[in-house]
């Protein structure tokens, strides 16, 4: 006897960033998602003055600044630890370093994160906003005996 099981699996084709709706994840902060079954991108738009508080995640984030500029911290909010990053920069934060952002100047900032693993939790928190799944991933049923 056999039971279905739904999983999520990643569906080839091509998409448009101005198609995929956002998640609000602190005030002036939105997020595009998008993923795949074992990477996820994600699109960061910081208003000016913005915040990503100081956390940490088990998931390695490497990212790189498509437009704007903002403060990058890596381990900490000391001033030492921030570095301002601009259009065309890179930065990596292994999984369990702390790390924020804090958006500078007068315009709004768009940033490309790269998360590996997927994240669980941003999956979920999309479906919880928007009741179906991130653009790039389809719910399939799998046979489990």
């Amino acid at each position: 006897m056999s039971e279905k099981q739904e999983s999520l699996k990643a569906a080839a084709g091509f998409y448009c960033l101005e198609d995929i709706k956002s998640v609000e994840l602190a005030q002036g902060i939105k997020m595009q998602l998008f993923s795949g079954e074992n990477v996820m991108m994600s699109f960061v738009t910081l208003e000016p003055g913005a915040l990503v508080p100081l956390h940490s995640h088990p998931h390695e984030q490497m990212g790189t600044v498509l437009e704007g500029e903002f403060i990058f911290y890596i381990g900490g909010l000391a001033e030492e630890n921030g570095k301002r990053v601009t259009k065309g920069d890179i930065y990596l934060a292994p999984g369990g370093v702390l790390h924020a952002a804090r958006s500078i100047g007068d315009k709004p900032c768009l940033t490309l994160d790269i998360f590996g693993p997927i994240r669980e939790d941003y999956i979920a928190m999309f479906k919880t906003t928007h009741g179906h799944e991130v653009s790039g991933l389809q719910v399939s049923e799998q046979e489990q005996k």
